[in-house]
């Protein structure tokens, strides 16, 4: 089979290098920098340089790029694609996306699956893609009513082929709503975080905890301010709340509070030792 990856930065990337590595499928791939282009070629993670012209060669394309990006590619090449081929998209919001490129690509034949992939790094670009990103993973597919079944069912079954641990499948308004907790308030958290001035003073007194918090404020500004943007309206539910639980501990602090203090830890303690118990319930 051949397979498309248009955008080899650390996503798509990542997908190729596991492509070649734990399948036999062809891997052609397309990125505008010509320095990107070039080095994925010489590592072996492409097997070929794929051109907009040519998208018709893949029997699988992942669109690997920002989601307006993305938008505008599927909006601009939708009938280029192979009729009977099935696209996906890698973006970590997806209403929006969804919604676009199924207006896009309608009448076309081409059947678009809108995933995402649930893994990264701290770093970005071609020069952090690793094959074994995706090991134990899991690969969130959104289908919506105009997603063909069986499509999903053969993204869900090449995701596991390069690692996934789990496929894991959710309508785009309710992936939409998880995700704002479960990772872009983390990001949101980890960047003011650092901004505390007692950070010039950490060396020498930091641990697994800060670096637990601190990892991911390297962000991709770039990508992630259009993230947090398309996904504003769960985002902001998220830090709202967060603010009203972090407000709760700065009363009892005020206050000199200490049973209020125990009160607010326990709480905390017991939700997350629930949430733990329900994860393992799940395995």
């Amino acid at each position: 089979m051949r397979i498309a990856v248009i955008g080899l930065g650390l996503i798509g990337g990542s997908l190729c290098k596991a492509f070649q590595k734990y399948t036999q499928h062809t891997v052609l791939g397309l990125d505008t920098d010509e320095a990107t282009m070039d080095a994925a070629l010489a590592e072996g993670a492409v097997d070929e340089r794929l051109t907009p012209d040519r998208l018709d060669e893949a029997d699988v394309s992942f669109i690997c790029l920002y989601p307006e990006a993305t938008v505008h590619f599927i909006q601009k090449h939708a009938a280029e694609f192979k009729k009977g081929s099935m696209v996906c998209d890698v973006c970590g919001i997806k209403s929006a996306v969804a919604l676009a490129a199924d207006e896009a690509f309608s009448g076309t034949g081409v059947h678009f699956v809108p995933c995402h992939p649930m893994a990264g790094r701290e770093v970005s670009g071609f020069s952090g893609a690793q094959a074994q990103l995706w090991q134990n993973a899991s690969f969130i597919i959104t289908p919506t009513d105009k997603t063909c079944p069986e499509a999903v069912k053969a993204a869900g079954e090449l995701a596991l082929s390069i690692g996934f641990g789990q496929v894991v499948t959710a309508t785009p308004q309710e992936h939409d709503r998880v995700i704002a907790y479960t990772s872009q308030l983390a990001h949101v958290v980890s960047s003011a975080y650092v901004k505390s001035p007692s950070i010039e003073n950490e060396c020498g007194f930091s641990a697994g905890s800060f670096q637990d918090m601190t990892r991911i404020a390297t962000i991709n500004e770039e990508m992630w301010s259009s993230l947090f943007l398309l996904n504003r309206d769960p985002l902001l539910f998220e830090v709202k709340n967060l603010i009203g639980h972090l407000q709760q501990y700065e009363q009892a602090l005020e206050q000199g509070d200490r049973e209020r203090l125990i009160a607010l830890l326990a709480d905390g303690s017991r939700i997350k030792r629930e949430n733990l118990k329900k994860e393992a319930a799940k395995k």
